[in-house]
């Protein structure tokens, strides 16, 4: 009886440790999104989401060391950054990254149900050090870029899963171009059918972060996962999203069958139609 429960407690203490180590070691995505033959105008957007800083193995070093090379137009931030106050320091190197990293047009942010655990003043206090560190931060808002002769709306999307989604407020005003849209929870693509985007990106679900054998724990996160859209590049009535599995974890740090992710989407500038979309 003995033996078996040091060989039992070994299985699990080396499944742990396995399951902690596939914390640091980020897969790096490659998609061009929506390309004619023949395009020659893109935006690169770096993108990356849930650091969740209170589970985070990956390093500000290894992010800059993994992207100082690669070029980057924008960055977007989906949400996720932390849930405790003590927390906020530790997102200032990673920022300063960001800046080191120098994206053309900038850096959007949008916020998570976890960075909503704050409270107000907490909050501001996040918001005021991304705001600090260069980062554009969108609450149901939209901000305007212009790039090779194109316009480009960067729509902000608040969290659909605490739900302070606003549609109607963050398309307001949108002028006609190219629309890149930045959320949190993907499941917000449900309820856009009548409201128009080129590209959306998201993450939330983190790739199921322990996805074994299957994910049976994201169910009661929405109808996405039902449908078995959790990670990656997917489709709604014609328009493409992507989901990020996050750079980070929640609840402990491990993963299985899943990885950190860190992606650049390179996206045409000019709209497809409904039969041209495409993803490569």
């Amino acid at each position: 009886m003995f033996l078996l429960v040091m060989i039992l407690s070994t299985m699990i203490i080396s499944f742990i440790y396995k399951a902690n180590r596939n914390t640091y070691e980020a897969v790096f995505n490659r998609l061009t999104v929506n390309a004619r033959h023949g395009d020659h105008s893109f935006i690169h957007i770096l993108h990356l989401s849930d650091l969740h800083l209170e589970n985070l193995s990956i390093s500000p070093q290894y992010l800059y060391d993994k992207l100082k090379n690669e070029k980057i137009d924008l960055i977007a931030l989906t949400g996720d950054f932390l849930d405790r106050k003590r927390s906020i320091p530790k997102l200032i190197p990673y920022l300063e990254v960001f800046q080191k990293l120098q994206p053309a047009y900038g850096v959007y942010a949008v916020f998570g149900n976890h960075d909503y655990v704050l409270r107000k003043k907490n909050f501001q206090t996040l918001k005021e050090t991304l705001e600090k560190y260069g980062c554009i931060t969108l609450q149901n808002e939209k901000r305007t870029i212009h790039m090779n002769g194109k316009t480009v709306n960067i729509i902000g999307i608040d969290d659909f899963s605490t739900k302070r989604s606003d549609l109607q407020k963050a398309y307001a005003n949108v002028k006609n171009g190219l629309n890149l849209v930045l959320t949190h929870d993907p499941n917000i693509v449900l309820h856009m059918k009548d409201y128009h985007f080129d590209y959306l990106l998201s993450g939330h679900f983190h790739g199921g972060q322990i996805h074994w054998p299957k994910p049976y724990h994201l169910v009661k996160m929405g109808k996405l996962v039902r449908l078995n859209m959790i990670r990656g590049y997917h489709e709604i009535d014609g328009k493409p999203f992507y989901i990020s599995e996050g750079l980070g974890q929640t609840g402990v740090n491990i993963r299985v069958g899943s990885t950190p992710e860190i992606t650049i989407h390179k996206l045409s500038l000019t709209p497809l139609s409904k039969q041209e979309k495409q993803v490569i």
